[in-house]
């Protein structure tokens, strides 16, 4: 699975801290945090028919990780949202739409790692695409990484961060493989998620997803749970072994780039029948039918 370039985004015009230029003007300082460190914080959001799919709960999480990472100012809800609406109006985008946004610690006043370098606020990125999801839907083929994600103990999963070393690594590993993704466990051997999405199977009519201990408390992930128990879906959280993906009847993938996607083969095992499994469709209707009606308007 590799991206291609929609050419309707030739001359996208990027924000940059509430300025608008086009994006092979946009620019960074080599003194920004983000650069410097990774030091940032970013949140994914889908736009339908001009709504944005959970934009509180993204930019909640926004604010969240943030404060983790003792932010000495976060931008407010109203200020970012304000900020994306100018975006979209500027780029004349409605629907089909991904959006980036990131927040960095902002520019140093020198070269360095110490926070106390920073004194002249944060830098905000609002990136909006012309951008269906990205997986396909007849089935995705992964691969399980030799790369751990790591326990709340030594980089909480919580802080929703943008050094994603960690799945850049296991990405390599996957495209070596021919795979779309990769799997990537926990330091216990657990499954955690893949390198981009979280992971869900379904056995004997129950769907369950590993535990959010070394992977993100991710926003369709929640969402997919809360559609299981509206509609009376067994469902379960907890730690989950690579043998159960590789035994799953169905196994598929969420987040917000993608949305749903079922997987069909894992480490060269057939999973299920090899085809997109009914409890995946309808989840995947669900959750279709959910974005149509829900959303903050802000196009």
């Amino acid at each position: 699975m590799l991206q291609t370039f929609d050419e309707r985004n030739a001359n996208l015009l990027v924000n940059v801290n509430g300025e608008l230029v086009h994006r092979d003007q946009a620019r960074i300082s080599p003194f920004d945090s983000a650069v410097q460190g990774g030091d940032a914080v970013w949140e994914g959001l889908r736009l339908y028919d001009g709504r944005i799919f959970k934009l509180q709960e993204h930019l909640d999480r926004m604010r969240g990780s943030a404060l983790a990472l003792a932010f000495a100012e976060i931008p407010s809800h109203e200020h970012v949202t304000e900020e994306i609406r100018k975006t979209l109006a500027a780029n004349g985008m409605r629907d089909g739409v991904h959006i980036r946004l990131t927040l960095t610690r902002g520019v140093k006043i020198t070269s360095g790692m110490d926070p106390r370098l920073n004194q002249g606020g944060p830098t905000l990125i609002v990136l909006a695409e012309h951008k269906a999801p990205v997986y396909s839907k007849q089935g995705l083929t992964l691969v399980t990484s030799a790369i751990r994600r790591f326990p709340p103990d030594c980089l909480d999963p919580k802080i929703h961060h943008a050094n994603l070393l960690q799945s850049i690594l296991a990405k390599l590993q996957a495209n070596a493989a021919g795979a779309d993704d990769a799997v990537m466990l926990d330091t216990r051997g657990f499954v955690a998620e893949t390198n981009a999405t979280n992971l869900f199977l379904v056995y004997q009519g129950v769907v369950m997803t590993p535990r959010p201990v070394a992977c993100p408390e991710g926003i369709t992930r929640a969402t997919v749970i809360a559609l299981c128990k509206a509609h009376r879906i067994p469902n379960a959280e907890r730690d989950l072994s690579l043998t159960e993906f590789h035994r799953a009847d169905e196994v598929f993938c969420t987040g917000t780039l993608g949305e749903l996607a079922g997987v069909t083969k894992i480490d060269g095992r057939t999973i299920g029948d090899g085809a997109v499994g009914e409890a995946t469709r309808r989840l995947s209707q669900l959750y279709r039918e959910l974005v149509q009606r829900e959303g903050t308007l802000v196009a």
